[in-house]
């Protein structure tokens, strides 16, 4: 397939819409992050680089250097639930950097912070996968249409991925049901 085949149109507020979408399943497990390294405050700084392009501000240094400094966290975490929820925390901020191709992995930049979080919820809550299944119904109800629109026009989420990517495949399937209404 040639690049321009591949091509996807997007504009700033598709991005924004995106970035506002996975900023806002990322926030509710920053705690779960802050509880396990009290004084880091690196997915914090992602989650509000993220807010602060969504809602208006530059797409730059500030998104790029704040994703990689909450996966760097993510790697400092004591618990996997703390790992994950600094996960969330990156793929909101990365969300700004969503590639106008045609391509599976793209997806995880719409949908990747959703999964994390999710991730994150069930590893707390420790009573299985019920768990995670509830928070993706509630990210779903937080997608707007704008979301559900750009997610649309790449193909469905990729395999692999662990659990968080089970999450995501979820969410994608649920979002692109015909039932689905925004």
């Amino acid at each position: 397939m040639a690049d321009d085949e591949r091509a996807i149109e997007l504009s700033k507020q598709d991005l924004r819409a995106v970035t506002a979408f996975a900023a806002a399943c990322a926030e509710p497990v920053l705690d779960v992050f802050e509880a396990d390294r009290p004084g880091d405050s690196r997915p914090r700084e992602a989650v509000d680089a993220a807010w602060e392009f969504a809602r208006g501000g530059e797409r730059g240094k500030v998104l790029r250097d704040t994703a990689w400094a909450a996966l760097k966290a993510a790697g400092c975490a004591d618990t996997p639930a703390a790992a994950e929820a600094a996960r969330a925390a990156m793929s909101a901020a990365a969300a700004a950097y969503l590639h106008p191709l045609a391509e599976a992995t793209q997806v995880k930049h719409i949908l990747g912070a959703a999964a994390h979080a999710a991730a994150a919820a069930e590893l707390v809550d420790g009573r299985g996968p019920d768990t995670g299944a509830g928070h993706v119904e509630r990210a779903a109800r937080h997608a707007t249409a704008a979301v559900v629109h750009v997610l649309k026009r790449y193909p469905a989420a990729p395999g692999g991925g662990g659990r968080a990517g089970e999450l995501m495949r979820m969410l994608d399937d649920h979002l692109r049901s015909p039932a689905f209404t925004a």
